[in-house]
């Protein structure tokens, strides 16, 4: 199945493409269409297997939507990680999936010494 016919936003899957990927893993495939339903979700898979795609993709497809109803103001979603490299890692790849979206993204982890 290709990323297509999960129903991404044209945007999103122009992106997709320049990053190289073709069809969606499995943890990919199952959790894109739940959470673009408005569904919660859990997922479990090993590392490399596109868990950070997988909830990405749609939480930027909802956003594509709203942005289409009008300029979004103020924060519209937050993703929580607890190491920083686990946010630099989610911030490049959503950074990569919003690069043809009129959306901003923003990387902050705190406990720095000074």
């Amino acid at each position: 199945m290709p990323f297509r016919a999960l129903g991404l936003h044209e945007q999103i899957l122009k992106a997709i493409q320049e990053a190289g990927y073709s069809e969606p893993t499995p943890i990919q495939a199952a959790a894109i269409p739940q959470v673009m339903a408005g569904h919660d979700m859990i997922g479990i898979a090993q590392t490399g297997t596109g868990k950070t795609a997988a909830f990405t993709l749609p939480m930027l497809h909802l956003l594509a939507q709203l942005h289409g109803q009008g300029p979004l103001r103020g924060i519209k979603a937050l993703i929580l990680a607890p190491t920083r490299e686990l946010v630099a890692q989610i911030y490049d790849n959503v950074r990569a999936y919003a690069q043809h979206l009129p959306l901003k993204v923003a990387m902050i982890f705190g406990g720095a010494g000074g």
